[in-house]
């Protein structure tokens, strides 16, 4: 599909966004329930027996044939590359600054960054402050709903799972494959490639999940902490915090105490 036609399916999103935001929508109080979780853990299960056969492998792979450097230039290329989607997401939620901002990073790492190997535009003060169509929503008043586990797509919730097809739109990589058919479908390489890249950083972190008493509900808590605090940019109010972590007047931290000892117990072949 040529841009020009992007550009003009974009126009009514545009005069949408700031239709909702003229009438003064809030952000959403984020949910704390998790009423799909039957589904969650299967297709956490599912990813996870993935993850093992498959991709973490072909990620190692890829940490042992690269070095740290090259690592970091990839990593910024994708980044750079995938601006637009941040730069339609700030238009949809009217912020011509963040707009500016966002193209001006552009231009600086596309030019003096060739073509975003290199990221000077970081040291001008032009930080990477990705935004999506979740992050719309939400800016928008929309609920998160409840959390999702997609197949091999991972975390998301029944607001976010919206940013998968209308980013997508927005991606050059989905430009780049869309307008080639080639050989053995190696138009999806780049894409390929970047998702074996967001893969590898994961591997410094995995240190995090030793001791966890249920890494679904670890990386579930994970994601929405994430989420807040990227709707908020950072700065997400107290209250919400304190919802989003269940401190209240019922929390009680030795229920919570009682929980993490009687899993290691069971870990450890004793009884509770």
């Amino acid at each position: 599909m040529p841009f020009p036609s992007r550009c003009t399916l974009l126009k009514p999103l545009i005069l949408v966004a700031f239709s909702v935001l003229l009438a003064g929508c809030t952000i959403a109080k984020p949910r704390t329930d998790d009423p799909w979780e039957r589904w969650n853990r299967k297709a956490y299960s599912f990813n996870e027996a993935a993850d093992r056969a498959v991709i973490r492998p072909v990620a190692v792979g890829y940490r042992k044939v690269t070095t740290p450097n090259m690592r970091r230039v990839l990593s910024n290329f994708f980044s750079n590359l995938r601006l637009p989607i941040t730069m339609v997401n700030n238009l949809l939620q009217g912020r011509p600054k963040d707009f500016t901002r966002s193209t001006g990073r552009l231009l600086v790492n596309t030019t003096l960054g060739l073509v975003g190997f290199f990221d000077p535009a970081s040291q001008m003060g032009l930080k990477l402050q990705e935004q999506d169509f979740g992050t719309t929503l939400a800016k928008w008043g929309v609920p998160d709903g409840p959390y999702l586990v997609l197949p091999l797509l991972g975390s998301t919730t029944a607001r976010d799972v919206f940013r998968f097809p209308v980013d997508r739109f927005f991606d050059p990589l989905t430009w780049y494959a869309n307008d080639r058919d080639l050989q053995y479908r190696a138009q999806y390489m780049p894409t390929w490639l970047f998702l074996v890249t967001l893969r590898s950083r994961g591997i410094d972190a995995e240190s995090l999940l030793e001791g966890v008493y249920d890494p679904y509900v670890f990386y579930r808590d994970a994601y929405r902490q994430q989420r807040v605090y990227q709707i908020y940019d950072g700065n997400p109010p107290v209250e919400v915090i304190e919802q989003l972590q269940g401190v209240g007047d019922d929390f009680d931290p030795d229920e919570l105490l009682r929980e993490q000892q009687q899993y290691e117990e069971n870990k450890s072949g004793k009884s509770p």
